[in-house]
């Protein structure tokens, strides 16, 4: 069995394109996605109208919550957000789950973790602001009772914008990384595939080049000025600007 997972489209309409093309070419039997769809300004409505068709969310992300009205604050770009996709997706955005068991429960995804869209499973702030790899105790807690059951569980989450791997109590824990909006300062989409085998699933990371100018060409020419120019340099630098 092959799975294909992507995270973070975050309205990014160019990135998605070249990330479906290429889970296209894996063929997998599956595809999860893993939220914060539409939250972005790079041809928000055009990014949501392909993952209706092609990759609908399996769960809901962080800023799904904000485009449903779940969470409050960063009004202005909910509304404008909301101009660009159909009436509709607030309530279905919100009617997703946290998370979601596939494979006959052996593969977990969520978003932020399984307790949380806004939780980061595997990164941990410290009381200075600093940012650490999650320990194991952290990541049993949060993974919310997902234990392995002959070593072949994965939970597969997005949120954090990195890509990471790591195994505790032989489940396997994978940060996707992002389609749109990456936080290493390489501006290539990501995604991932697990590939089942003898029992065992075997993950990979996948990196794929994509229209990077005409992303931003878009989000300068249609968003409100400020979130255009932020939207351009983010996906310029590949880094939060």
């Amino acid at each position: 069995m092959r799975i294909a997972v992507l995270s973070d489209v975050h309205g990014n309409a160019f990135a998605l394109r070249a990330v479906l093309d290429d889970i296209r070419a894996a063929s997998p039997d599956l595809i999860l996605n893993l939220g914060d769809t539409v939250w972005g300004a790079a041809d928000p409505g055009a990014a949501w109208a392909l993952q209706a068709e092609f990759a609908p969310p399996s769960v809901r992300g962080n800023t799904d919550e904000r485009v449903a009205g779940l969470r409050d604050g960063k009004e202005d770009m909910r509304t404008w957000v909301r101009s660009q996709v159909p009436h509709s997706l607030p309530a279905q955005l919100a009617a997703l789950p946290v998370r979601l068991d596939v494979a006959g429960g052996e593969v977990r995804a969520a978003h932020g973790s399984p307790r949380s869209a806004w939780e980061d499973l595997m990164l941990t702030e410290s009381p200075a602001g600093r940012t650490r790899p999650a320990r194991f105790a952290e990541l049993r807690e949060r993974l919310d009772g997902f234990t392995a059951d002959g070593g072949g569980q994965v939970c597969v989450v997005g949120h954090t914008h990195r890509e990471m791997l790591a195994v505790v109590d032989s489940v396997t824990v994978m940060n996707v990384g992002p389609v749109s909006r990456q936080k290493d300062g390489l501006p290539l989409a990501r995604w991932a595939l697990l590939t089942r085998r003898a029992g065992h699933w075997t993950p990979e990371f996948r990196r794929t080049e994509y229209d990077v100018a005409g992303a931003v060409a878009w989000a300068r020419a249609h968003a409100p000025q400020r979130v255009g120019d932020l939207e351009a340099a983010w996906l310029t630098g590949g880094r939060e600007p």
